[in-house]
């Protein structure tokens, strides 16, 4: 399997992007919104993100877990790169599957078939970009969970740039 879990058009100031110092790295959490389900922390998760404006048009879409980047990193940096000031919600499509109530980053790898492949591909396009005329959503399958963003309303409301 391709994609494992995915989420869509999160808002960006509600992220905890983290502060100074060792053990203040962040959270992205999110929850399958079923009752009584927890939330999973996706800050070191593999996979393709993208990036909207205000009106949820693409400005950007990338790649994470390549390298040593996961994808709580690649989202902190566009907030000060050239990208900085041009987004506010973004979507991620993730490879790493979660068991236990975790994110398992250790997970066996079966290579998919070529159909599965291409369903994934069309759904991450479809699900992303929304266009008007697809009359289907796009198929990740059973198994492919969708979390929503998970807000702590415990939060300081102070992060790094406040600092």
């Amino acid at each position: 399997m391709l994609i494992r879990n995915y989420g869509l058009f999160w808002v960006r100031d509600d992220v905890d992007w983290g502060g100074r110092g060792r053990g203040n790295g962040g959270q992205l959490l999110g929850w399958t919104g079923r009752r009584g389900a927890a939330a999973v922390d996706f800050r070191q998760q593999r996979g393709i993100y993208v990036l909207y404006d205000d009106n949820f048009k693409i400005v950007y879409i990338g790649q994470t877990g390549a390298g040593n980047q996961r994808l709580l990193v690649r989202l902190r940096n566009h907030r000060f790169d050239h990208l900085a000031q041009r987004w506010s919600r973004f979507s991620w499509f993730g490879t790493s599957p979660v068991a236990g109530g975790q994110l398992d980053l250790n997970a066996a790898v079966r290579p998919p078939a070529i159909n599965e492949i291409l369903n994934h591909i069309e759904a991450i396009l479809i699900a992303s970009a929304e266009p008007p005329l697809n009359l289907q959503r796009g198929r990740f399958g059973e198994e492919v969970e969708r979390y929503i963003q998970f807000v702590d309303d415990d939060d300081d409301g102070i992060d790094d740039e406040d600092q």
